[in-house]
């Protein structure tokens, strides 16, 4: 009997849709040239897809084709953004603010700009995930450039209010760059609206290719521009040099396609495949609770703590089954607890017994029974194992007890 096969982690990846595929395949080998060769057809041909493909994503985010740069994916596209605003606007300030719960693909690069010489504000967030405005505004001063705050958090699906903070940016005169890998394509980004100037995303989760990415610059009102950070031959307006990823791109516009016409529909269904795994967990499982704001949040992630259970051996009793996540996809290595997770007050026990679950185009309500089942029999398997879980169940006070030291 084949053993059953169940992907719920969907912010780490998605799986590239079947349509994609299709649309990608001739540019392998049909039409293989170059989109910067302009002196023969295969250059052309390949120039015209690529155009396509940038119409395709512009009209996914509400932007001009012109706006849209092609980099090898959102984690190029944040240190673009980043590095290259830092750089390009030092002479205006050194002073960037972001959140303590981004992407370590947003950490990181602001950690290296301190290196530079930048200084870098890490704001809190409150219990629920989101920032608070008033400590975000306090926080800006006249030498803050530049904003950078996701717009939908890869752990929790937090979702921040992008607006109010736009027009926190506006009245100061902060450009705004947002990470929304998780958002583009799952729900209605429209950095113009909001008052985003720079916003990164990529293909891979939004059921398009890995490898492909794509960052929006704002080019009027006001006229953004960054350094590049990998000089060649000047491609995509001199901000990314290199020979451009022709099949990534068109499977790139084809997903920014699909997503914009299907994009409604399935947020609905997904959100009540969501609910339903929620409610069923909840309903068999006591002491369970969902970590981060349940209001504002994306319509197909849940991160889910289950106290005196420790995340990755939990997932070892199902994960021949059912692939979830214990953290981010990158740094599930670690076995820190999650810092999303521990800066929205998690203790150390909680953080390290929650499980996110991501919900995609491909699941189906019987996925979620079955995880339902796997994910509840597992908690119970390891509570009954469990000498904490024993003594919590008998009353004791496990704040006062003196562990002994080995």
């Amino acid at each position: 009997m084949a053993i059953r096969k169940i992907y719920l982690d969907n912010n780490s990846t998605t799986p590239c849709d079947p349509r994609v595929v299709d649309a990608m395949v001739p540019y392998f080998h049909d039409v293989f040239g170059n989109a910067a060769s302009r002196s023969h057809p295969f250059g052309w041909m390949a120039e015209e897809a690529v155009d396509y493909s940038r119409e395709q994503l512009a009209k996914l985010i509400g932007a001009d084709p012109k706006e849209i740069i092609f980099t090898s994916g959102a984690t190029e596209s944040d240190n673009l953004a980043l590095k290259g605003a830092y750089e390009m606007y030092a002479r205006k300030g050194n002073h960037i603010i972001t959140l303590e719960t981004e992407h370590k693909a947003v950490i990181d690069a602001c950690k290296r700009i301190q290196k530079m010489g930048g200084d870098v504000t890490f704001l809190p967030v409150q219990r629920d995930g989101l920032v608070d405005l008033n400590q975000l505004e306090a926080a800006i001063t006249d030498k803050t450039i530049l904003v950078s705050i996701m717009w939908a958090n890869n752990e929790t699906g937090v979702i921040q209010p992008m607006k109010e903070i736009g027009e926190i940016c506006a009245k100061h005169g902060v450009l705004f760059m947002s990470d929304a890998t998780q958002a583009v394509g799952k729900i209605p980004t429209f950095p113009k609206e909001v008052g985003i100037h720079l916003m990164a995303f990529t293909g891979h989760k939004m059921y398009g290719p890995k490898g492909v990415g794509a960052l929006f610059v704002n080019r009027k009102n006001p006229r953004v521009k960054v350094t590049a950070q990998i000089d060649g031959g000047g491609h995509e307006r001199g901000m990314r040099s290199g020979t451009l990823n022709v099949p990534g791109i068109v499977g790139l516009g084809t997903a920014a396609e699909l997503a914009r016409l299907e994009m409604e529909e399935e947020a609905k269904r997904l959100s009540v495949l969501r609910d339903k795994l929620e409610k069923g967990l909840m309903s068999q499982l006591e002491e369970c609770y969902i970590n981060g704001s349940v209001k504002h949040r994306m319509p197909h992630v849940t991160n889910i703590s289950f106290k005196h259970v420790e995340g990755e051996g939990l997932m070892m009793t199902f994960n021949q089954n059912i692939a979830v996540s214990s953290g981010s996809a990158c740094t599930s290595a670690s076995l820190e607890p999650s810092y999303v997770l521990m800066a929205l007050g998690l203790g150390d026990d909680l953080a390290h017994s929650s499980l996110r679950l991501s919900l995609g185009r491909f699941n189906k309500e019987e996925d979620v029974n079955f995880a339902i089942d796997a994910i509840a029999n597992g908690v119970n398997h390891m509570r009954d194992l469990s000498p904490i879980w024993e003594m919590y169940k008998e009353g004791v006070d496990l704040e006062s007890v003196e562990w002994a030291e080995h």
